[in-house]
């Protein structure tokens, strides 16, 4: 007789819409994205990702968090309930920058921001020591569980 494990819980559900407004090259699929999101999810999420270049990217950061210029990743909660309910916003041509001055694959470095943009969605924060060390760990945990190198290790 075939029994499921009645402690073992069912994977968290993601829910995702891939929007490509960039002209980068070498972004990530969509299946690449699912992959890297559902390796971060503790719970039930739909989320809308959109790649933008940086026009997009700097006037979002500006309206949103008040700073001119556009950043690697913005990350917008909507409802908390189940399914939690967001958008991330990857700006290409600043990961491409990124990638290129740390020395990092770009694949590498999409999965880490895409990560990371997870777990914001999810409440992480880094907004004192111990939050962003809690927060590293556990990106650098999925990271190698990817079988990506630690995105910290300089």
């Amino acid at each position: 007789m075939n029994r499921t494990n009645p402690l073992k819980h069912a994977p968290p559900k993601l829910s995702l819409a891939v929007q490509y407004a960039s002209e980068a090259q070498h972004i990530p699929s969509r299946a690449q994205f699912r992959r890297w999101i559902s390796q971060a999810l503790q719970r039930d999420v739909s989320l809308t990702l959109r790649v933008v270049d940086v026009a997009e990217g700097r006037e979002l950061n500006r309206n949103f968090r008040g700073k001119d210029y556009a950043t690697n990743v913005l990350t917008f909660v909507y409802d908390d309930a189940i399914p939690l309910s967001g958008d991330v916003v990857i700006c290409a041509p600043v990961v491409e920058r990124e990638a290129r001055e740390q020395h990092k694959e770009l694949r590498a470095h999409y999965a880490h921001l895409t990560l990371h943009a997870a777990l914001h969605l999810q409440g992480y924060e880094h907004d004192d020591d111990t939050e962003a060390a809690e927060m590293e760990a556990l990106e650098t945990a999925l990271m190698l569980k990817l079988r990506f190198p630690d995105p910290y290790q300089t």
